[in-house]
């Protein structure tokens, strides 16, 4: 059990030496990576593939669209729920675990007969991702020293812009050439690569803390940690307000093909990939400056948009820029919540997974609303208006003295 703990210098929190050799602690992390890379897979996959699943299983296009709502629910209920029953548990278990549960999720979905038993696939995908983000995302600190955890850290957090690369044109690549369900058996072919690799490289990683929550609830009282989950908020309202409409954007405004769309989403995956590989050098120096720049920087961009919406190179420069940012800000902003809860670190990351998941929801069903009520353009301005609003907030909040985060409830002598 443990208390709070110093941050060093750099903001990272110092660890035990991890037990494996280097070379064994980084093979550790490419496979959580993987991992965490096939979970965002396939949370995304369908975008790509609504209109071919509706057309498949006799629904409309709405109601197709509730595989990404459903997923993004149960992803946020998950996370503290997970968390707090597998405290005692090893991680690597946990882990393991939840790995077999994606393969499981993209099983049922690849052989769905219905669209009902397709819901069940994704609920079940939303308990996989809820639970292997509040986890897997601060296991780096675990398996490699201290002086390179940001870095392998950013690893893990990549498979977020890997995916994102991929999902959208592959889902759109799939549904052209064979069946939408393709799609979710390569998603659970890299689900089983994946869970072997943990399986013959992860090491015994004993629990360090018993979560209750009301250790969850306590973490609201800590002002950074407040700080950061209203960050968080801004931060993916603002992106996915956006971005669940770029597509549109790209065909009815700047009027550009299919293969133009896919280079542009291949475009910004790439650039995303490059801004969390620089957000994990730019960390080490200034957590707020990062985040804060890069929300100020998105703004801009998203507003651009449409008014570059007469140049395609115009829009390819900004999409450019927006990848760049996106790509730092899932991990800049996990690692504000970890050094603000730095004693209860699992806790701090399934109270930042619930915000993400519910902010994701709550940023599509927005930037619909703009959409429909006023045009793809206005979605862009309010995505803009959120992401300057969120800076301004974070920059007036996380600049004042806060206060340490608590230190873990002691467990009853009779938890198990």
């Amino acid at each position: 059990m443990t208390s709070s703990a110093p941050t060093t210098p750099t903001g990272s929190v110092p660890t035990a030496e991890p037990t494996t050799t280097d070379r064994r602690g980084w093979l550790s992390v490419l496979s959580v990576a993987l991992g965490s890379f096939v979970l965002v897979l396939s949370e995304f996959l369908p975008i790509g593939l609504l209109p071919a699943i509706a057309d498949g299983l006799r629904v409309d296009i709405g109601t197709a669209g509730l595989m990404i709502v459903v997923t993004a629910l149960f992803g946020a209920v998950a996370a503290p729920v997970v968390t707090v029953a597998s405290s005692s548990v090893d991680r690597r278990t946990v882990l393991v675990g939840l790995t077999v549960l994606l393969v499981v999720a993209d099983g049922l979905a690849a052989i769905a007969p219905t669209f009902a038993v397709l819901l069940v696939a994704r609920m079940l995908l939303g308990i996989a991702i809820g639970g292997f983000w509040a986890i897997g995302a601060g296991i780096a600190t675990r398996l490699v020293h201290a002086s390179a955890a940001i870095r392998a850290t950013s690893f893990i957090t990549a498979g977020i812009s890997v995916a994102t690369v991929v999902s959208l044109p592959l889902g759109a690549f799939v549904s052209s050439l064979a069946s939408w369900r393709l799609a979710f058996v390569i998603g659970g072919a890299l689900a089983v690569v994946a869970l072997v690799l943990q399986l013959a490289l992860l090491p015994s990683i004993p629990s360090r803390q018993r979560v209750r929550f009301a250790t969850l609830g306590a973490l609201l009282r800590v002002p950074r940690a407040r700080v950061g989950l209203i960050a968080a908020v801004f931060i993916f309202i603002a992106q996915f307000a956006a971005y669940t409409y770029v597509t549109p954007f790209l065909e009815r405004t700047v009027g550009v093909g299919p293969d133009t769309v896919t280079l542009a989403l291949l475009v910004f995956g790439i650039a995303g990939i490059v801004g969390n590989f620089v957000a994990g050098l730019t960390l080490g120096r200034t957590v707020i400056g990062t985040i804060g720049t890069a929300k100020f920087v998105l703004a801009g961009a998203v507003v651009l948009l449409p008014f570059l919406a007469q140049s395609t190179v115009g829009v390819f420069v900004a999409l450019v820029v927006w990848g760049l940012v996106w790509g730092a800000l899932p991990l800049a902003t996990q690692t504000w919540m970890t050094t603000a809860t730095p004693g209860t670190s699992e806790s701090g990351l399934a109270l930042f997974v619930t915000t993400i998941q519910l902010s994701i929801s709550a940023g599509s069903v927005l930037g619909g609303l703009a959409v429909t009520s006023f045009g793809i353009a206005a979605d862009f301005w309010f995505a803009g208006a959120v992401a300057v609003v969120g800076a301004v907030v974070l920059l007036t909040m996380g600049t004042r003295r806060a206060a340490p985060a608590p230190a873990p409830a002691p467990a009853p002598a009779s938890a198990s």
